[in-house]
């Protein structure tokens, strides 16, 4: 799997997610089975771009039964690696990370958050969802004692690129960027740049649109 992995367009693994996300719903809804044609109504996903996205990973489905849900459900999951249990820290404890700490998406999606860091001394020592926080210069110890998976970047511009390079020398393979600029580093570290103002700029274009219409 790990060969074809590498032939799979972005826009798929785009969407596995959203598989992933729907699922489990169906799952809480006790749903045992379902086919292409159901579950690209609920995703707005033609019934063959969902057969084709699940063909570069091996298929999953059974003619004439459908998809077995949790089979499924636990077989993206595991292409994402939701099973791994990937460790994370937050770097920055401003608004922005604060909101993410206390999200409930980090365990129930199989992250473990083991640590929050900042600069601030009137930060630091206080509990979020339970979490200390910790001074930024005690990173790199830190990081020498707890394996980190992947590191969540809310500082600000200036001092991003300081940070991922700390976090990357210490042998964090993954780095979420919130900060309003790129990081890009060589393919043994994956990057998500997240830039929260893009969707508010897409749903103007939308809107704008359906006012010309």
């Amino acid at each position: 799997m790990n060969e074809n992995a590498k032939k799979v367009p972005s826009v798929v693994i785009k969407r596995l997610p959203r598989y992933y996300r729907y699922l489990g719903e169906l799952i809480k809804q006790d749903v045992k089975r379902i086919s292409s044609n159901a579950l690209s109504k609920k995703m707005n996903v033609t019934a063959s771009q969902i057969r084709q996205d699940f063909n570069y990973f091996g298929g999953f489905g059974q003619q004439g039964y459908g998809y077995n849900v949790e089979h499924l459900y636990n077989e993206i999951g595991d292409i994402l690696g939701l099973n791994d249990g990937d460790t994370t820290v937050i770097i920055g404890a401003g608004n922005l990370g604060r909101a993410l700490a206390n999200h409930n998406a980090f365990e129930k999606r199989g992250f473990r958050l083991v640590g929050i860091f900042d600069n601030d001394e009137n930060v630091i020592g206080t509990l979020i969802n339970g979490i200390e926080v910790m001074s930024v210069n005690s990173l790199e110890s830190f990081l020498q004692q707890h394996r980190v998976d992947i590191g969540i970047l809310t500082v600000p511009k200036s001092a991003v690129f300081d940070t991922a390079e700390r976090l990357v020398k210490c042998g964090v393979k993954g780095l979420l960027n919130f900060a309003y600029t790129e990081l890009n580093f060589d393919k043994n570290v994956a990057v998500e740049n997240v830039h929260l103002s893009d969707p508010l700029m897409t749903l103007s274009y939308k809107i704008k649109q359906n006012n010309r219409e």
